[in-house]
């Protein structure tokens, strides 16, 4: 088999370009330093692992918030052909059962208090602290090994998916996805020697990984921060790129809007607008990235009126990037047009599915029997339980998924993403789920934009969304959240997409109630 060339290979290789910087900024400060310097410590971290018994194809576990440690034993684990697997904060605690679970030779894991190795010639696994990973990156005399390199077909990495319910699911990710991905993106946004693309969302997802790649392999800034710092840091850093959820912006969008009302009726609204966005993000942005979740129209307009181009686009773990909008080719609305490698079809009922020509993977791990057969074929199309149509120029637009569509007793069928959008864009709501406890009326559950919530505001935009829609998608009830959507409290995603089966538990009792319009927990 010919092997395919691989930003992968080659960022293992080779030195990346000069005069670029991995930036890691905190809510005080930010520490630079040279990519070239990065990829050496890396290099020494390889070596150290070697040390610790670490070899091709065994698993390395990381289990911190992104910090240069996590960069650095990534890369570590790229060059001598371990399989990284990382774990988010928010969803695992430091936990030695984590090595036996997953597999691991070593988990760094922050918070851990030191070396930990049970076995009786300490040749097994081990829990290490994940700062121990600089402090073996900085260690001089380490021999650095060769790089391992990389078939299309191999896998570096395994992705934990967020799961709605019990244990989550991993996919490994091929090597041949991970370089077409890449190579997609950067031949339609062509980052390079003036861009510094700032990375929140948790080096966890492995996609958030492909900056980190990208900078080394084509010569650009990165600037990693975690969810908590991005608001207070991106002005400082200055960053031209922003990758981030939906969610993300929604907040962004309300503190601007809040700026703008305190401006003064003396400055122009558009150059009001204008200046709040530099408030917040800079004042060198080229364009906004975001997907993982559906973000509203509102939002999106918003933003290009504030003179910052947002593009979204569409995928999933267990396919990565299929489609995005960007500067050639941009449809409000869509999620862009199909890239290249990937293929879009859709069956009768307008569920997508997604051919790749290097397929992420063909089934799970650590998932319940029969799970993989309904999500990969045999040749790794992956059925996405989504809803799309195509528009006459190839634009894909996501109606929402086949499992939230409701079927009333009458026979009608109900789309619920078009409501829960039209909800959200109140700035009082953070998120909207809405069920159907009977098959007759619809149910909110919305996660407010404040505490105490603004219960006039949610009932205002209640009546407007029920305004616009028809006799069949009235929402009769609103149930307000007693505390905001997030991670921690098991309620988001590690992307910040809402558990609806967890949302349905947690407010079971409120969602089933027929009393009242809106209930406040």
């Amino acid at each position: 088999m010919t092997t395919a060339p691989s930003i992968l290979n080659h960022i293992n290789a080779e030195p990346p370009p000069a005069g670029h910087r991995l930036a890691v900024a905190r809510l005080d400060r930010t520490e630079a330093l040279d990519l070239r310097d990065v990829h050496a410590m890396a290099g020494r971290l390889a070596g150290a692992l070697l040390d610790l018994g670490v070899s091709r194809g065994d698993r390395v576990g990381i289990l911190a918030p992104n910090c240069l440690e996590w960069v650095l034993l990534d890369l570590a684990a790229l060059r001598i052909g371990a399989v990284t697997v990382g774990f988010d904060p928010a969803k695992f605690g430091t936990d030695p059962a984590l090595i036996e679970r997953y597999g691991l030779a070593v988990l760094f894991a922050d918070g851990a208090d030191g070396a930990s190795d049970d076995s009786a010639d300490g040749s097994g696994p081990r829990l290490l602290p994940a700062a121990e990973a600089r402090t073996l990156a900085e260690t001089p005399g380490v021999v650095v090994p060769e790089p391992v390199h990389y078939r299309p077909e191999d896998f570096t990495a395994i992705k934990l998916t967020s799961g709605s319910t019990g244990e989550p699911k991993g996919l490994t990710a091929s090597v041949g996805s991970i370089d077409s991905g890449i190579a997609a993106v950067q031949e339609i946004f062509a980052h390079g020697e003036d861009d510094n693309l700032f990375v929140f969302l948790p080096l966890s997802v492995l996609q958030q990984r492909y900056w980190i790649y990208s900078a080394l392999r084509y010569g650009h800034d990165v600037t990693l921060s975690t969810y908590e710092a991005a608001f207070p840091t991106l002005r400082r850093v200055r960053p031209t790129v922003v990758m981030g959820v939906p969610g993300f912006f929604q907040a962004a969008k309300a503190y601007i809007e809040r700026q703008v009302q305190r401006s003064g009726p003396e400055i122009p609204p558009a150059e009001a607008l204008a200046e709040g966005a530099r408030k917040v993000f800079g004042d060198r942005i080229r364009y906004l990235w975001t997907g993982s979740a559906p973000a509203g129209g509102e939002v999106l307009r918003f933003f290009t009126d504030a003179g910052l181009p947002i593009y979204e686009g569409y995928g999933l773990n267990e396919t990565c990037i299929v489609t995005k909008n960007h500067p050639g080719a941009h449809r409000p609305g869509s999620v862009g047009k199909v890239l290249p490698h990937k293929e879009v079809l859709l069956d009768a009922d307008g569920v997508i599915s997604v051919r790749s020509r290097h397929p992420v993977c063909h089934r799970y791990e650590y998932a319940p029997p029969g799970v993989s057969e309904r999500v990969f074929g045999e040749d790794g199309t992956v059925r996405t339980g989504d809803l799309g149509c195509f528009d006459e120029d190839g634009y894909l637009y996501i109606r929402g998924r086949a499992d939230d569509v409701i079927v009333l007793e009458n026979g009608r069928k109900v789309v619920v993403r078009p409501i829960e959008e039209h909800m959200r864009s109140s700035a009082a709501i953070e998120e909207c789920v809405v069920f159907c406890p009977t098959q007759t009326y619809l149910v909110a559950v919305v996660s407010p934009a404040g505490v105490p919530a603004d219960e006039a505001a949610v009932a205002g935009q209640l009546a407007r969304t029920n305004a616009a829609f028809g006799p069949d998608e009235q929402i009769r009830k609103v149930v307000i959240a007693d505390e905001p959507f997030s991670a921690g409290n098991g309620l988001l995603t590690s992307q910040f997409k809402p558990l609806r089966a967890r949302i349905a538990e947690r407010y079971h009792r409120e969602i089933h109630d027929i009393n009242g319009s809106i209930h406040v927990c």
